[in-house]
């Protein structure tokens, strides 16, 4: 399979096995790459399998997992990042990233859960990236992540994520989408919060929507149309960092593929006025 990993660029979407075959028959070109959880395609075979090597051959990988738990009391589980190093080569993956929290203890907890901003579990945390990092070969990226309670902090969110990765090495996944619902829940303004991360470190960028429970309430469920307080962030984001590869998330309540698509279209519109501003500020 051709070297893809210099193409890994523009607007994405995630491939979901209820999009394989609305995909397949897809334009091409009509996204520039795709995402999948390493989890749910590793060692799948039959007719799935199939369907996946084809979608792999006309586009870009990315992976973004969903149990690596950087950060939780289990022992890490390197026989998985061995699946995922293998994979990556399999299938040509230029980025591996994952979230910043954890998601076991004693078994999957199948949620997300945010880690103590400590500086404890950011030497703990940082510890098990470099393990991770030592199989993958290269750095992974880390997601800022959505959280709705925080027992424990003796560090602000932005500085706990900016010691992660300065003490590990990763780069950042930023997901601006969590950025605003954040903002939200914990009342805080996402431009300052934005410019406090590692920007330098970005990588990658998320996009979704997400569910109003109340004005003062928002759960990121990746379930409905981006708003436009979110794309606006998305803006000032490529005016800090450049126009980075932006995946698209949706994960439920899928609309049909035509929609998913003009927003797609939409990021690559903000992407096109990105590109045309003004010289990327880092942090």
């Amino acid at each position: 399979m051709p070297s893809k990993a210099t193409e890994f660029r523009g607007a994405g979407l995630g491939l979901r096995r209820a999009l394989l075959g609305p995909l397949s028959s897809m334009q091409q070109g009509a996204v520039d790459f795709l995402e999948v959880a390493p989890e749910n395609w590793i060692g799948v075979g039959g007719r799935y399998g199939r369907q996946f090597r084809q979608m792999a051959e006309r586009y870009p990988i990315a992976l973004h997992g969903l149990s690596l738990d950087i950060g939780g009391p289990d022992e890490l589980d390197t026989e998985l990042v061995k699946s995922v190093r293998r994979f990556m080569d399999e299938f040509d993956v230029p980025l591996y990233s994952e979230h910043l929290t954890y998601c076991a203890a004693e078994g999957h907890l199948y949620d997300l859960l945010p880690i103590p901003f400590t500086e404890e579990a950011v030497h703990y945390v940082a510890e098990r990236v470099r393990r991770v990092q030592d199989i993958i070969g290269e750095p992974i990226a880390l997601e800022n992540a959505s959280y709705y309670a925080q027992p424990h902090r003796d560090l602000s969110e932005s500085q706990f994520i900016n010691a992660v990765l300065e003490e590990s090495g990763c780069d950042l996944l930023l997901d601006v989408n969590n950025i605003y619902v954040n903002s939200i829940n914990h009342q805080y303004d996402p431009i300052e919060f934005l410019d406090a991360l590692p920007l330098a470190r970005a990588r990658y960028i998320h996009i979704a929507g997400h569910f109003d429970e109340a004005d003062d309430l928002k759960v990121d469920t990746h379930g409905a149309d981006v708003i436009d307080p979110v794309w606006n962030l998305l803006a000032q984001a490529y005016k800090r960092v450049g126009v980075l590869p932006t995946l698209l998330e949706r994960d439920f309540n899928l609309p049909p593929l035509e929609e998913l698509l003009a927003e797609v279209e939409r990021v690559r519109a903000i992407q096109r006025d990105g590109s045309n501003a003004p010289e990327a500020m880092t942090a």
